[in-house]
């Protein structure tokens, strides 16, 4: 028997997701938006998509309607 040597489809990646943008007068959304800049500077991509993600989570106590 003779073993297969075809190719597998190519992974089909998404683009990356725009930074979120901190929101405004918020101590948390500054800091994780200061440490973001600072991990870029310094090409710590890791980092900067940790901070994304942080402020993405983050954001949600900013959308919810206080009565």
């Amino acid at each position: 028997m003779r073993a297969t040597t075809t190719m597998e489809s190519p992974v089909d990646l998404p683009l990356p997701l725009d930074w979120p943008k901190p929101k405004p007068h918020c101590g948390v959304c500054g800091a994780l938006a200061r440490q973001r800049a600072e991990a870029a500077a310094a090409r710590d991509y890791s980092k900067v998509s940790d901070c994304n993600i942080e402020i993405r989570e983050h954001a949600s106590p900013h959308s919810r309607r206080r009565p």
